[in-house]
């Protein structure tokens, strides 16, 4: 069946389509990772988005139900130039096609998916609709209307996710990937699940040794009820951010975000670490990243950055314990270089333990 992908250029391109057939309206943006299409589809920090992968094959190693970061589809659809119909691995329990067809993900192939990305690149991210047939005039009122990413949070007042033993981290939830509360249940850590609408006294009732921050899809100013909550934890508790946690850190501390013009998806962006005079590559999705100049005059010191473009990707409070990461350091997919961010959270909140300790 064909199908129509429309840009707010007037762009048109025509693909065939795989999954559910419905109109699809949404910010199209592209992913440049070779391998990981199953954790970037689920990754919730794709919500009100649209995914064109750069990679020319994608579905060829199918999906396997253990390695998704969410038990939905958070992308709003995805465009591949070509969909494998056959798939090779032990692991798999479904295709990409059959996956799609299952949560009724509209999916759009057959595109010049390197030339559209060429496209996001010069234009940057912009609106797109996937429809059925050309009705001009439907499509235009569409495309006026305003996009909603905010991520869905239905998380319960203190969820507790484990019986790990270990510190426990209270997470403030913007749209959590599974593959970050697993890497601190990989050290132990007893996870603590809060929506970000929580207070400070119901933090507080779980006694946590630390507080992470996560990642999240939208714009960071959109939840500026949450910065005084912030104000509050980092005043008493270490504390780490992630993507959406990384920025809305910067702004609890003064510093403000700027929208990029394409953003950075994928798994191979290098990033320099001042504390310890390394690069290390990254797994990154963002729309937004902190604005440098406006980290002077803070209490916030940039301790990483994209070696690339130059963009924060690392904060610290010099007077607090408590720092963000722009990149995601659990790296579902991608590389484990930054996988140590995890072991300095621990650091800081086994130090403020024995700190209180010997009080």
């Amino acid at each position: 069946m064909k199908r129509y992908l429309v840009l707010e250029d007037g762009s048109v391109y025509t693909g065939e389509s795989f999954g559910s057939t419905k109109d699809v309206y949404a910010e199209l943006v592209f992913n440049t990772g070779m391998t990981g299409y199953q954790e970037t589809i689920t990754d919730n920090s794709y919500q009100g988005q649209m995914i064109n992968f750069t990679y020319p094959l994608i579905g060829n190693y199918g999906i396997n139900l253990e390695d998704s970061e969410a038990d939905k589809p958070a992308a709003a659809a995805i465009i591949v130039h070509e969909l494998a119909r056959r798939i090779g691995n032990q692991r798999a329990d479904m295709t990409l096609q059959e996956y799609a067809e299952q949560h009724e993900l509209p999916g759009i192939m057959g595109i010049d998916t390197r030339e559209l990305t060429q496209k996001i690149r010069d234009y940057g991210s912009m609106k797109a609709i996937i429809v059925s047939e050309i009705d001009q005039a439907k499509i235009d009122a569409i495309l006026k209307t305003n996009l909603n990413s905010q991520f869905q949070n239905d998380t319960q007042e203190g969820e507790s996710l484990d019986d790990n033993t270990g510190h426990t981290v209270a997470v403030i939830n913007f749209g959590i990937k599974d593959s970050i509360i697993k890497a601190l249940q990989a050290h132990q850590l007893h996870v603590v699940l809060f929506p970000y609408t929580t207070t400070f006294e119901a933090v507080e009732a779980v006694n946590p040794a630390g507080i992470l921050l996560s990642n999240g899809p939208g714009d960071p100013t959109n939840h500026q009820q949450v910065l005084p909550l912030i104000r509050q934890l980092q005043a008493r508790y270490p504390l780490m951010g992630i993507c959406m946690g990384h920025q809305l850190f910067a702004l609890a501390n003064g510093a403000t975000t700027y929208k990029m013009k394409y953003g950075h998806r994928g798994f191979n962006h290098a990033v320099y670490d001042f504390e310890t005079g390394q690069s290390n590559f990254t797994s990154q999705n963002h729309s937004y990243a902190v604005d440098e100049a406006s980290v002077q005059n803070t209490h916030l010191q940039v301790t990483q950055k994209e070696v690339n473009d130059n963009t924060v990707e690392g904060l610290k409070l010099m007077n607090r314990p408590a720092f963000s990461v722009q990149y995601h350091p659990d790296a579902c997919p991608g590389p484990h270089d930054a996988a140590y961010m995890f072991d300095r959270f621990v650091q800081m909140m086994t130090k403020a333990e024995r700190r209180l300790q010997h009080a």
